[in-house]
């Protein structure tokens, strides 16, 4: 008997254990699964978004960089490709051989000391990106461009660390730094920098100062802000591109979304397909690698979602920027707002005064929350769309919760707590399921293409009545070239190479959309 009871109780003991380690993987299992989007296919290396980013960072220094894609955001459906994996792993070694502190670093600079580029010292070539006195849309979007720039020409990117950079973003390169040190010896001479310097590539082909003799100088300044002349968008030109290849150091000031205009370039467009098969992936894959907020600024972004996000079925992104002068709130702009959500099924209608509130319940079998969260220097259009749903319940049933984190009134570029805020809105509008965006607004289009998501957009208003209709869905997640160079080189690419298209919205800019492999010249 005393043996059929040990007998017992051993078997049952071995079963609570076998149950107990059964239970743990089991958990450890569905943790995965959660933070890995609950997908077979996903696996743990998800944080570093499908090999877009390099394991091995200090990940308490900047915990945004292998967080926003495991606990904040859906899996993107966009892949990178093997091939950008490749040439990003590739371009990381470049620039830890080649950045601010190498012995390469130090030669190449030496060269802009002496004015001259010496044939010995070809391994490493830059490029200066300077922050302008634009907002922080407009420098993300022109880095990202740059960048991209530097990717398909092997040079190397520096950042004028002058402004908040340092305090926006974390280093996105392992081992290194891409911010430009303080000793750079053009750096008490490039904020002059402009169409009328002497070495702007530009004002350098106005004054036939380059031809098949002409010794490369040591730099060049490359300007492409809104304002570039006809002689500043030959720098799109393939011709022109082998004379700037020679040139170590390239200075570039730009508040543009360049991007569109390097694939019309014959030379880069093979590459560019390679590392881009969907052609409107750039800006999403490129920003999610380059760009990891500061602690400082993801405590806003987690503190903001966890508190008003997180709870929500769905959350609608809501930018609106008011172009006008003097800026403010509009019962025109307000009214716009709500006809294009309302029309394109973002935010249900009121219920009728006639219905009852079974009536309302019924419509829906649970009762299901929509965060609208809006990003705006006007707090007055939240509290009135906030004021509307409160006062009457929806047609569906839904829940409607309105949410601004800040509320600035005037835009303060350079202001550090300012810029933080702003960069905070710009990674929780990117969190949303859907995204309503103003036009031209380099704000929405870091959002939006953040998230990879495909906006719909906001037409201006004229004569301050209701555009009819109020918004138009976008051709793509990519931001506009809003400054193309319609005319000269690109002119007859631009009207028939398929990938690109006339933005939605703004005739005079481009953008990059999906569209079968076909090189502009076939």
């Amino acid at each position: 008997m005393k043996i059929l009871i040990r007998f017992i109780f051993s078997s049952l003991l071995i079963g609570s254990v076998i149950l107990l380690s059964f239970s743990n993987n089991f958990n450890d299992q569905l943790l995965d699964a959660t933070l890995n989007g609950s997908s077979e296919s996903e696996t743990s290396h998800d944080k570093l978004i499908g090999g877009l980013l390099k394991a091995g960072f200090d990940e308490g220094s900047c915990v945004s960089r292998y967080t926003t894609s495991l606990l904040y955001r859906k899996p993107s459906p966009y892949k990178p490709s093997p091939y950008l994996v490749s040439k990003l792993r590739r371009y990381e070694k470049l620039h830890k051989r080649c950045g601010p502190g190498t012995e390469a670093y130090k030669r190449a600079t030496e060269q802009l000391d002496e004015n001259q580029v010496r044939s010995s010292d070809k391994e490493c070539r830059y490029v200066v990106w300077v922050a302008t006195e634009y907002g922080l849309g407009n420098r993300i979007i022109s880095l990202v461009s740059s960048f991209l720039y530097a990717l398909l020409t092997d040079r190397v990117i520096l950042v004028d660390q002058r402004k908040d950079i340092s305090d926006l973003f974390c280093e996105p390169f392992p081992d290194t730094s891409w911010l430009l040190p303080l000793d750079f010896p053009l750096m008490g001479q490039i904020d002059s920098y402009y169409k009328e310097y002497s070495l702007c590539y530009g004002t350098m082909l106005k004054n036939h100062a380059i031809n098949s003799t002409t010794t490369p100088p040591s730099h060049l300044y490359i300007h492409l802000l809104h304002d570039y002349r006809d002689v500043d968008k030959m720098f799109y030109c393939e011709a022109n591109q082998a004379f700037i290849k020679s040139v170590p150091w390239l200075v570039v000031k730009s508040n543009l979304y360049f991007a569109p205009s390097l694939w019309l370039i014959p030379s880069f467009q093979t590459k560019l397909i390679k590392l881009f098969p969907q052609k409107d992936t750039v800006f999403h894959h490129l920003s999610r690698y380059l760009f990891h907020p500061t602690n400082q600024v993801w405590d806003m972004v987690t503190s903001t979602y966890n508190a008003n996000l997180s709870k929500a079925d769905e959350v609608l992104g809501l930018q609106i920027r008011v172009f006008s002068t003097p800026s403010g709130y509009f019962q025109h702009v307000m009214d716009q707002i709500v006809s294009c959500t309302q029309r394109e099924k973002l935010l249900p209608e009121l219920a009728t005064n006639g219905s009852s509130h079974s009536q309302v319940m019924n419509t829906t079998r649970s009762k299901k929350l929509k965060a609208v969260l809006v990003a705006s220097l006007h707090p007055e259009y939240s509290d009135e769309l906030s004021k509307m749903f409160s006062e009457r319940p929806s047609s569906t049933g839904e829940m409607i919760q309105v949410y601004q984190p800040s509320g600035e009134r005037v835009q303060q570029t350079d202001e550090k707590l300012h810029d933080q805020k702003a960069l905070a809105d710009i990674y929780l509008l990117s969190l949303s399921v859907n995204i309503v965006t103003t036009e031209r607004s380099t704000f929405g289009y870091v959002a939006h293409g953040l998230g990879g998501l495909k906006p719909w957009i906001l037409y201006e208003p004229k004569n301050r009545k209701v555009p009819d209709p109020p918004c138009v869905r976008a051709l793509s997640m990519e931001p506009c070239f809003i400054r193309a160079p319609l005319h000269g080189c690109q002119a007859k690419k631009i009207k028939t190479t398929p990938f690109i298209k006339h933005c939605e919205n703004w005739n005079l800019g481009i953008k990059l959309v999906d569209a079968p492999d076909k090189f502009w010249w076939w």
